[in-house]
């Protein structure tokens, strides 16, 4: 595997903000940041959050946050202060009315600033485990949250529990002779002009050159050579993080689906993936708030 520098950060990974780490051991640090009137907060219901624009979230202040919901710090902005999450399960009614309503990750991540989507898939990758992992998953006893929302401990067995992040590989597959061609893959759950990079999680005992191997292999048919890592970044459906590659095929004429998982694969030219890009095509290419959209522009721009 060969590392290569970047064009731009994939947009969930820039860092906004700090995340005031050291402050989760503070007792009462959520408390202290709620009753502070600069306190700023963002509500996520579900995996959407509060809109304040087309393109920015709407934050508020603590006291304006309705009942019910887990709290946690975020960090602090460059004024000094506190970032709250507050986080809600989905519902059909939205925790209040926001400006601009509401969205999820997927749908405004990639036209947030750099503040505003750090804070987002923050909030939504932490907002879930803190809704979902609230018993002791060695003895089922309801735990107690500490370190300001960042971990769970069991009162009963004593064990103390962590947000957990899964790694999963994104390849984006390059031709063995054609510079201009790059082969993409259609997930049987979509529709058939809906075209992406090849993805799974990363198994036990697993290095992640050999994942990428594999996976790519099962979906696609291919054998690659080089595999060139590219950049990271947390996707909190439910709790991955994927780790972005560029891998070269060894034989173009290999690629097949595996029927299953991949309904169909297809070379593309550069020029099509240009189009598609550009909004004038009937493929439909991931949204910019991924990876896979960022690995694909890359390819376009000659990227690598």
């Amino acid at each position: 595997m060969t590392a290569t520098g970047t064009a731009g950060e994939p947009p969930l990974a820039r860092t906004g903000f700090g995340r005031a780490a050291e402050e989760r051991a503070i007792p009462d640090v959520v408390d202290v940041a709620r009753a502070d009137a600069a306190t700023r907060v963002l509500v996520v219901a579900g995996d959407a959050a509060p809109l304040a624009g087309a393109d920015a979230l709407e934050w508020i202040p603590a006291d304006a946050v309705p009942d019910g919901a887990e709290w946690a710090l975020l960090g602090r902005d460059d004024e000094g202060r506190a970032l709250l999450t507050a986080v809600f399960p989905a519902g059909d009614d939205t925790p209040f009315a926001a400006a601009a309503g509401w969205a999820g990750l997927r749908s405004v991540g990639g036209t947030l600033d750099a503040f505003d989507s750090s804070a987002f898939v923050e909030a939504l990758s932490l907002g879930r485990w803190l809704l979902d992992s609230r018993f002791c998953p060695a003895c089922g006893a309801l735990t107690e949250l500490g370190d300001a929302g960042w971990s769970r401990r069991c009162p009963v067995c004593g064990r103390q529990h962590f947000p957990r992040t899964d790694p999963a590989v994104i390849v984006a597959i390059t031709s063995a002779t054609d510079p201009d061609l790059l082969l993409l893959g259609s997930n049987a759950l979509w529709g058939a002009d809906r075209f992406s990079c090849f993805a799974g999680f990363v198994e036990a005992g697993e290095s992640l050159e050999t994942a990428v191997r594999r996976e790519v292999a099962e979906e696609s048919g291919i054998d690659v050579g080089t595999v060139t890592y590219r950049g990271s970044q947390a996707w909190p459906y439910p709790r991955s993080l994927m780790l972005g590659f560029f891998a070269e095929a060894r034989d173009d004429a290999a690629a097949r689906a595996d029927g299953e998982e991949i309904a169909a694969v297809r070379w593309f030219t550069r020029d099509e993936i240009g189009r598609s890009l550009e909004g004038a095509s009937d493929i439909v290419l991931p949204g910019r708030a991924s990876i896979a959209h960022r690995l694909i522009a890359d390819w376009h721009a000659g990227v690598r």
